[in-house]
């Protein structure tokens, strides 16, 4: 295939990963836990009772990594820090030998023409902090203003984009709302509450950020494209809840500096109980960025459905009355996901038309699918599938730029099969195939093709 869709000149081609889901090491040079160490170790908690504790060996092996970029082509690399690793109890000063590695990938990147991204918070927060309440309590969000100012104090003369979190929505609902992710809680206003220290710390670090130096700062939505099932004012209504909890709860404060107007018929008596926010925090949190980071897998088709927990005082902070109905007609990754790329456009578009001259530039900071990826008799993985589903997303991407989106990069997710949280090592991403037992590299057919697009463009 080589009909690739047209880009900008300037626009970037990137490719993303995570610290925990890569690197292994978990117990060297001073990291200390991280919520992921522990909820792992939970029975039950992650299939295959997997850890992160080699995942890709990519604390040792991140020269063959970058290598291996060099050889995509991309212009750009988005990785995350381990705040553990950093800062091993998430208070205190900084741990030299953690900062040191960052500080190698940086120059190792820096050295193979790769600009570095680097994103401050994909969910490993130290086990020591969510012992004192985690993002439940307001604290933890002076903890990481603190933790900020470590990293970028070493990193920012280098390193021009920065991403604050990654995809807040996962870290509070997964993580406090129904347990499906670290640290495991099922909760109803601490969850709400955990969503909103979440943007207090974001808000607090961009000034921390721009003072060191960093010339780029934003953030990272996982927003959804929410369709009702049908046209019944029922479903219509369950989608607007829908959106509000995945979508309008973040780009509101954050873009217009107020909390959504359907917030009270979607959290009900949650809301109402609230006490975590306080005067000033819209200041905070609505703080002028560089650019928004969305990360876009598959649309959510949603119709109305009854609480599941009947008692409002023992209700989740997810359970808002929708649930997800599918779309049978479409293609799913091996991770259940229904593929529709169109639907991909068609949010870029609308937040375009909602947010207007409010709305940054938009980079789409992960985009890829899960297969069922296996070795062929040539030993080469040939993941059509795969090649298929980013092409048809690439061409929503430029579409909504044709269209007067100011989208300027894209990074693919992921560029090594990886620890896929509570999947643990059964679902692939990656352009690369890794060898957990060999930690050995093979490019997959993907990997050809994205370096065969981006060469096409130089």
């Amino acid at each position: 295939m080589n009909d690739f869709p047209s880009f900008p000149p300037r626009f970037v081609f990137g490719a993303a990963t995570a610290a925990f889901q890569i690197e292994g090491a978990t117990g060297e040079d001073g990291r200390g836990l991280s919520i992921w160490d522990t909820f792992a170790r939970r029975p039950g908690a992650v299939l295959g009772g997997d850890t992160g504790d080699v995942a890709c060996d990519h604390y040792h092996r991140y020269r063959d990594d970058i290598a291996l970029l060099k050889e995509l082509g991309v212009r750009s690399y988005r990785f995350s820090v381990s705040w553990p690793r950093v800062q091993p109890t998430g208070a205190g000063p900084a741990n030299t030998a953690g900062l040191d590695f960052y500080e190698r990938v940086v120059d190792g990147l820096l050295e193979a023409g790769i600009e570095p991204a680097v994103t401050l918070y994909h969910w490993d927060l130290p086990q020591a902090l969510e012992e004192q309440g985690g993002w439940r309590h307001r604290d933890t969000a002076y903890r990481f203003a603190d933790y900020a100012r470590l990293v970028a104090d070493r990193l920012a003369d280098r390193v021009p984009r920065w991403i604050t979190l990654n995809e807040p929505w996962c870290s509070a609902f997964l993580g406090y709302g129904n347990g499906l992710h670290a640290p495991g809680a099922r909760e109803g206003t601490p969850a709400l509450a955990a969503a909103h220290h979440l943007l207090v710390a974001h808000g607090l670090s961009v000034p921390v950020l721009r003072e060191a130096g960093a010339r780029e700062v934003g953030i990272t939505l996982n927003l959804d494209h929410v369709v009702p099932a049908t046209g019944a004012p029922d479903d219509v209504a369950a989608a607007l809840r829908a959106e509000t909890q995945r979508n309008l709860l973040w780009t509101e404060p954050l873009f217009k500096g107020r909390y959504p107007d359907s917030e009270d018929d979607t959290w009900e008596e949650l809301i109402r109980r609230q006490l975590f926010r306080r005067s000033g925090d819209l200041d905070i949190i609505s703080a002028p960025l560089d650019f928004l980071g969305i990360n876009y897998y598959t649309p959510s088709v949603v119709r109305n459905a009854p609480h599941r927990e009947p008692d409002p005082l023992a209700r989740t902070a997810d359970d808002n009355r929708f649930e997800g109905v599918g779309m049978p007609e479409a293609r799913h990754t091996a991770v259940g996901w229904p593929v529709a790329p169109h639907t991909l456009h068609e949010l870029l578009v609308s937040l375009g038309r909602r947010y207007g001259d409010a709305l940054p530039p938009v980079y789409l900071t992960e985009n890829g699918s899960a297969e069922d990826d296996v070795p062929a008799s040539d030993g080469a993985v040939h993941d059509a599938e795969r090649i298929a589903y980013l092409d048809g997303h690439l061409r929503a991407v430029a579409a909504a730029i044709a269209d007067g989106v100011d989208v300027r990069g894209y990074y693919v997710w992921s560029l090594l099969d990886n620890f896929e949280w509570a999947y643990g090592y059964s679902k692939r991403f990656g352009l690369v195939y890794v060898d957990y037992a060999t930690q050995r590299r093979v490019p997959k057919d993907s990997f050809h093709w994205y370096r065969a697009l981006i060469s096409a463009r130089t």
